[in-house]
């Protein structure tokens, strides 16, 4: 992997910085905080996304940009002989093959799994072979003995042999477990033989007994269709007198019928006579009751009246009472309107006074307020200046005659004394002007006595208003009052003239004691009335009882007549109980013996067809076991391999562990014969995985800092190109980030030779640091600087124009349609 080109733009405190990378050694120097390491996080989110950067979406965003400025990252890369273009936004992401201008991949998880793939890596993997930073150089040192071994493995990728290990472990475990189930579920082969066996034979008996119950119900059946005439013939004959006996039954019971319907006509033609003697006597005492009728109704319509007039009279008193109430309430109201105008004037004079004295009472506030804050603000900034003093004092006294002025940066030697009498000074008149501005802001904590008085004025002002308005409100609803009184007497005043004028036209002639003799007449006679209706219809019905009483004669001659035809039908029909009842059993022996036979040949073919289920299972059952068995087989040799993949995993992890110290001491001793000169020529790991010096073949007890450093930076080194050559990859590219650490000029400089001679290794290296001493040694250099007027980093790399790069609007445009629409 090779990179070309990194833009950024609103990633972090990089505005807009574009790097260009060649091949050799291209160093990013700059000091600390100007932004250098975050062109590696750059680097890593085009990458891999949002999981190799720091923080959220939003601490991405250069902290000046508004918030919809376009965040986004351009890398250019080239790997595995083509050419590769990201760009990478907050909300979208597209990746580019040699110069295309469609995307091979256009969404944020789509590019992610694309690199992930074409890179042959894992994020971490990614960078622990290809980037190597200060803070990672020891990173050994700080582990335990135990735990040195499992770093190394899973770096290199060895644990993978532990996960392949589990995962056939697992498998073996499903096909022990599942061979446990076949096993438990499966029958003996001998007793499913067996089994077969003795259904064969079961069913061959079924089928014998089957035959015999055939036969049977043949002859039973013959027996059954020779009987069969003769027994319905009988029912026949014996249907037919029944029905003739019944027939006979229900004329007998029609004639009974006639004969008191008969009686009844009779008995009533009898009452005729007596009931017209009746009602003649009836009709003289009911000669006056059409006139006390007519009279009666006349005094009901007089009642009805006579009661409206009463319930008008009791109308008209209340609604007489009810003025009398209303004019008393209107002489009460009839002065509102005066007090009204007279409330107001005193209510508008009222406020005029509360809005004067809010005015002054809110200047005099504001004042004594503006007053207090800014005394608090004075005596702040004085503390802050007090403190800054003080740090400044405590830095020189530290420092000592030789160190550097706080304030200018230039060596103190000789001014000294007079900087540090200056700076006592100026702490003096800080701490005086505090203690004033204390005191002050103490004298300002309460309110003012002429603000408290002017605000005991405005309350009580207040309240007088607001007793005014409360008055003010209820003459007001006096003055509605008033009004509404005036409308309702006139309403009550015409209410009361309709009532007297209906008064007036009700008649008078009512009588009361009359009215009751006449209802007492009237209920008297109205029994006998309804005596007299009966009795005319029953006079009413004379003649249909007597075409009654000619009918029922009729009908009664007739039945007489069919009486006699069914007795003469019935001596007719020769029927013999006794040879019903022999001809009934000899039929009900055949059918019962024909139905014991059918149910008998059914059972015996029930029982053929579960022996010939049972026969099926069994043989079911027996081809179960056979598969089974051989199901058994497959399972146990699939088992057998999986117990050799456990053991060949196991082997092979032992030996490359075994492997893996000897692999790293020789790699990483190549990397410091040639980064010392071959001073030191073989560097070793123990059984712990400690660092071991060797000089001239004999370990070295003591090493120095940077000795220590050049140690972790060979052993760095030598696994990164372990890893890379592991992950199918060129290990041609390098980033080292702060690498230098505690070494001293002259190992600097060898490292950046080491690097320059290494180039057949690594094609493309890249320094990131803060120490100009190297720049000379160094193919190409990138400034990075922190401008504070913008709050951004500036990226000052050699003009070439071959490098000029093109404007990216169309990724602009894409990226602020992405962001909107977010």
């Amino acid at each position: 992997m090779r990179l070309d080109r990194l833009r950024m733009c609103n990633f972090r405190q990089h505005a807009d910085s574009v790097l260009m990378f060649d091949r050799g050694i291209t160093g990013v120097i700059g000091p600390n905080g100007s932004g250098k390491t975050t062109i590696l996080e750059a680097i890593a989110w085009a990458l891999y996304g949002n999981a190799a950067a720091r923080g959220t979406r939003d601490t991405i965003r250069f902290n000046r940009a508004g918030p919809r400025a376009q965040v986004r990252v351009e890398l250019d890369f080239e790997l595995g002989g083509h050419r590769y273009r990201i760009e990478r936004g907050l909300t979208s992401a597209e990746v580019y093959l040699d110069g295309s201008s469609v995307p091979i991949a256009n969404t944020i998880t789509g590019v992610t799994e694309l690199l992930h793939r074409r890179l042959g890596m894992t994020r971490a993997e990614f960078f622990n072979t290809y980037f190597t930073g200060q803070k990672e150089l020891n990173v050994m040192a700080a582990m335990k003995p135990s735990d040195r071994g499992q770093f190394l493995s899973r770096v290199l990728g060895y644990e993978k042999l532990r996960t392949a290990q589990d995962l056939v472990r697992d498998r073996r475990k499903l096909i022990v477990a599942e061979m446990q189930g076949l096993r438990s579920g499966m029958r003996d082969p001998d007793v499913a033989v067996r089994a077969v066996t003795e259904a064969e034979a079961r069913l061959a008996n079924a089928r014998s007994r089957a035959e015999t119950a055939d036969r049977r119900r043949a002859e039973a059946e013959a027996k059954l269709v020779e009987i069969l005439p003769r027994w319905r013939r009988a029912q026949e004959e014996r249907d037919r007198l029944q029905e003739l006996m019944t027939e006979s039954r229900v004329a007998e019971n029609e004639g009974a019928g006639i004969a008191r319907e008969q009686d009844r006509v009779g008995r009533e033609l009898a009452e005729l006579g007596a009931a017209h003697a009746e009602l003649e006597k009836l009709a003289i005492e009911l000669a006056p009751l059409a006139d006390i009728g007519t009279e009666l109704k006349r005094l009901d319509a007089l009642a009805r009246e006579e009661g409206r007039r009463q319930t008008l009279s009791e109308t008209e008193r209340a609604i007489a009472e009810e003025l009398a109430r209303m004019r008393e309430r209107f002489e009460r109201v009839e002065t509102a309107a005066t007090l009204e105008e007279e409330v107001t004037e005193a209510l508008e004079r009222q406020r005029i006074e509360l809005e004067a004295a809010e005015g002054t009472l809110e200047a005099k506030r504001t004042e004594w307020v503006r007053d207090r804050q800014e005394a608090e603000t004075k005596r702040n900034a004085l503390r802050n200046q007090y403190a800054e003093l003080r740090e400044q004092r405590e830095r020189l006294v530290s420092a000592g005659e030789q160190g550097t002025c706080p304030t200018c940066a230039r060596p103190l030697e000789n001014q000294f004394r007079v900087v540090l009498d200056d700076l006592d000074g100026q702490i003096e008149t800080v701490r005086v002007d505090g203690k004033y501005f204390t005191q002050r802001l103490e004298q300002l904590q309460e309110m003012p006595d002429s603000v408290k008085q002017l605000d005991e004025r405005r309350r009580a002002v207040f309240q007088e208003a607001s007793t005014l308005e409360r008055r003010l409100a209820k003459v007001q609803l006096a003055v509605q009052e008033r009004m509404q009184l005036i409308r309702d007497l006139a309403a009550k005043e015409q209410r009361r003239a309709a009532l007297q004028r209906d008064l007036a036209a009700i008649p008078l002639g009512y009588d009361a004691t009359r009215h009751a003799e006449l209802r007492r007449a009237v209920e008297r006679l109205t029994p006998i009335n309804a005596r007299a209706s009966r009795l005319g219809a029953l006079i009413d019905r004379e003649p249909h009882l007597r075409r009654e009483q000619e009918r029922v004669a009729a009908a009664r001659l007739a039945l007489e007549q069919r009486l006699q035809e069914l007795r003469s039908r019935r001596d007719a029909i020769h029927f013999s109980e006794s040879e019903f009842g022999a001809i009934r059993t000899a039929y009900e022996y055949a059918a019962s013996d024909a139905h014991a036979s059918e149910l008998t040949a059914v059972a015996a073919q029930g029982d053929v067809a579960t022996a010939r289920s049972l026969v099926e299972s069994a043989e079911t059952a027996r081809r179960e076991v056979i598969r089974i068995e051989q199901q058994l087989k497959v399972l146990q040799a699939d088992k057998r391999m999986h117990d050799e993949l456990d053991r060949a995993y196991s082997d092979l992890r032992t030996d490359l562990n075994f492997q893996l110290r000897p692999e790293l001491s020789e790699l990483a001793s190549a990397f410091l014969t040639d980064l010392t000169d071959a001073r030191y020529a073989e560097l070793e790991l123990d059984d712990q995985y400690n660092i071991i010096v060797l000089e001239e073949g004999i370990p070295k007890p003591v090493i120095s800092g940077g000795e220590e450093d050049l140690a972790n930076l060979v052993l760095r080194l030598a696994i990164s190109q372990m890893i890379a050559e592991r992950a199918g990859q060129s290990f041609s590219l390098l980033v080292l980030d702060e690498v230098f650490g505690s070494l001293d000029e002259a190992r600097r400089l060898n490292v950046v030779e080491l690097l320059r001679r290494l180039q057949d290794r690594f094609e493309q290296v890249i320094l990131i640091t803060h120490i100009e001493s190297v720049r000379e040694g160094l193919d190409r250099v990138i400034t990075v600087r922190y401008d504070p007027t913008t709050g951004s980093s500036i990226v000052e790399q050699p003009s070439d124009p071959a490098l000029d790069i093109l404007p990216m609007e169309p990724l602009a445009a894409r990226t602020q349609l992405a962001e909107a629409g977010d």
